[in-house]
């Protein structure tokens, strides 16, 4: 056989089993080839790559569950509230409770009864209040693999009393919490109350330029603080009360614990959300108003730690005013404020 005759059907047969070989030729559905595209879209936009060998497709069934579950929710349209892919998309619920949802833990028991509360006579209540159109709220932060949504929902609360009490928006250090708030647990969880405690004996918090974050565990680095982000120590409201809440967010930003590990909390996009969740509550979040949509529905404005480019620019509007006493997801069953100035204590 001659060369040439050898090279033709080698030819002919690399043509044959790239092209008519029906395994080899076959493609994929149309619908899941769009769903690649998503994914490639997703990854390039994330800048996510996988080394561990086969982690790839194994996170694009993930991420394909996950779209079907958007794409699904939305096409229902029977909430008040829409979904959308993010930062999450290839991620199991399962992990994302594990990664996101779980770093508000009670180290020691609390006697939700044991304070007066100090907004009780309370009694000019607005219909709305945003404490971000009045300056007292800082940009929305992104607490990443770390558990510690207890410091930014403390830290959330003390920069909101602080510049309502001093005129000065002071944007906080959360590592400084992680790092040396040995009553709390870092990046495995804590509680806003101990941390508002930590504040109140280390005569404040320094700024985050000066103890900048960076989402892990660390040694506690003595820094100089500054006297304007003093507290005398916590509030609390009581339990269960949304009315007694609703005074309290009329008056300064309060923190408080929310039960976040479901699906449609993990892909929420915007508008009013309704659940569905329950009160095991395992994250820290920070009250920053409340208000009323034009079709009558009335939220909480609550500030989250998971980055600006989740819900609505890191915000998540929380139903207001349900029938069950603990409040959508638990909302009004942990509820607590730094306390900025003894005057405080006589209003």
């Amino acid at each position: 056989m001659s060369s040439k005759t050898y090279i033709s059907l080698t030819t002919l047969f690399l043509f044959l089993a790239i092209n008519v070989n029906p395994s080899a030729s076959r493609t994929l559905p149309r619908e899941e080839a769009s769903m690649s595209e998503r994914y490639e879209h997703w990854l390039a936009k994330h800048k996510i790559t996988y080394a561990k060998y086969g982690e790839k497709e194994r996170r694009f069934e993930i991420f394909k569950d996950n779209v079907n579950f958007i794409d699904s929710f939305n096409a229902e349209g029977k909430k008040p509230y829409k979904l959308r892919i993010n930062k999450f998309a290839d991620m199991s619920n399962e992990e994302f409770e594990g990664l996101r949802s779980n770093g508000y833990r009670r180290n020691h028991k609390y006697s939700m009864g044991n304070m007066d509360f100090m907004y009780g006579n309370n009694t000019k209540v607005p219909i709305s209040v945003d404490w971000r159109k009045k300056g007292a709220v800082t940009r929305v932060k992104d607490q990443g693999a770390c558990g510690g949504c207890w410091a930014f929902s403390a830290v959330a609360a003390t920069e909101g009393i602080t510049k309502i009490k001093t005129g000065k928006l002071v944007t906080l250090s959360e590592q400084q919490l992680i790092d040396c708030d040995k009553r709390d647990s870092g990046c495995e969880g804590g509680a806003m109350e101990e941390a508002f405690t930590f504040i109140k004996k280390n005569q404040g918090l320094t700024t985050e330029s000066n103890y900048p974050y960076n989402g892990k565990d660390g040694y506690c680095k003595p820094k100089n603080k500054i006297t304007n982000a003093i507290i005398l120590g916590y509030g609390l409201v009581p339990r269960n009360n949304e009315s007694a809440l609703l005074k309290a967010v009329a008056k300064q930003p309060i923190s408080v614990a929310i039960e976040a590990r479901g699906m449609s909390f993990q892909f929420y996009s915007s508008g009013v959300f309704t659940g569905e969740c329950g009160t095991r509550v395992d994250h820290g979040v920070t009250i920053v108003g409340y208000g009323v949509t034009n079709g009558g529905k009335k939220y909480w404005i609550v500030k989250n730690s998971w980055g600006e480019d989740w819900g609505e620019e890191g915000y998540v509007r929380m139903e207001r005013g349900v029938s069950d006493k603990e409040g959508l997801c638990g909302i009004a069953m942990d509820c607590s404020f730094p306390i900025k100035k003894k005057t405080d204590l006589d209003k």
